[in-house]
């Protein structure tokens, strides 16, 4: 088998067949296999997969997966990986069911691409953001790219959109542990995968990421969540980040240490302008930026000190200001 095309689906009723009929409608001179993975969903979703399944049974593979009623959906990872697992194809292309291919070319280009190139493990393309609610659609890389990234690239961030890759299979023998706890998969599995291999960039856009008031990035997040959630989700980056500097064997230390440095300032700042002082993230993160000052010029002592004070002793802070204002 050439390819395997990933699917997975919850609660995505109104789009899971534009996702399913642009995979379907591929032109290849390979053949390639469709696995969906239905995470239990109760709007319809698992029926209309039940109908392409009988319909498609030569193409289409489906793993129905049940819960108990009271079990709480995290991230989906169970499913993603279920579908990695049982791929049988030499490569990979991922979807999620709430967006689309719109090119028939796709998956040709992209195995073709790296068919001729060994030395590369994945291979992207440009792709459209779609909002649902009407806001102007655009591009996801909007300035000329180059064609060629490596591990580095990504640990800035992830321009990768999920449903622009196609990826070599089994580079690595099993996910980590800690994969199944990160909030981000689909970044997290492009670095595990460009550990081995180069990233091909081809300048088409051949996907649509969708927007819309079910998905998970469906508005401006951070400004729409409440500060605890807005620092766990700091946090989260900051394990994230941990975790990939121990599996590239910390050949990005330095970088990473700056990174994650500047999330533990942005969780103080986040803290004390909205003046929740009695937190002990703030003080853990505090602890850090004074222990790592030395990766950021800009974290001074006076800084330093003064939100050292506002966090560990408030009432004197508090006193000490307002007396130096009466007298100043």
């Amino acid at each position: 088998m050439k390819l395997t095309v990933s699917i997975i689906t919850y609660n995505q009723v109104k789009f899971i067949a534009q996702a399913i009929d642009s995979v379907l409608m591929q032109q290849t001179d390979f053949d390639f296999e469709v696995l969906i993975g239905e995470d239990d969903s109760n709007d319809g979703t698992r029926e209309i997969v039940k109908q392409y399944e009988v319909k498609y049974p030569d193409k289409i593979r489906v793993f129905y997966h049940s819960y108990p009623p009271d079990y709480k959906r995290i991230n989906g990872r169970l499913n993603f990986v279920n579908n990695i697992k049982n791929a049988r194809g030499k490569y990979i292309a991922l979807l999620e069911g709430d967006d689309y291919w719109t090119s028939p070319h796709k998956l040709q280009k992209q195995v073709d691409f790296l068919e001729a190139h060994p030395d590369f493990a994945i291979c992207f393309h440009n792709a459209r953001y779609d909002y649902e609610d009407g806001r102007p659609s655009h591009l996801a890389i909007t300035k000329d790219s180059k064609a060629e990234f490596v591990v580095k690239d990504l640990i800035e961030k992830n321009f990768i959109m999920t449903a622009s890759c196609v990826f070599r299979n089994k580079l690595f023998l099993d996910f980590p542990e800690w994969y199944y706890k990160l909030a981000f998969g689909d970044w997290s599995l492009h670095i595990l995968n460009a550990k081995y291999g180069k990233i091909g960039y081809l300048n088409e856009i051949m996907s649509v990421y969708r927007i819309h008031e079910g998905g998970l990035w469906s508005k401006n997040w951070l400004k729409q969540i409440s500060i605890e959630k807005q620092v766990n989700n700091l946090y989260a980056r900051i394990f994230f980040y941990i975790c990939i500097n121990k599996y590239l064997n910390y050949q990005y230390s330095k970088r990473i240490g700056e990174i994650v440095l500047n999330f533990h300032k942005e969780i103080v700042n986040i803290l004390i302008s909205n003046k929740v002082l009695n937190n002990e993230h703030i003080k853990e993160s505090l602890n850090y930026c004074i222990i790592h000052s030395s990766f950021d010029k800009s974290l001074s002592r006076k800084i330093i000190v003064k939100t050292f004070l506002q966090v560990h002793f408030p009432f004197f802070y508090s006193v000490f200001f307002r007396l130096r204002a009466k007298f100043s």
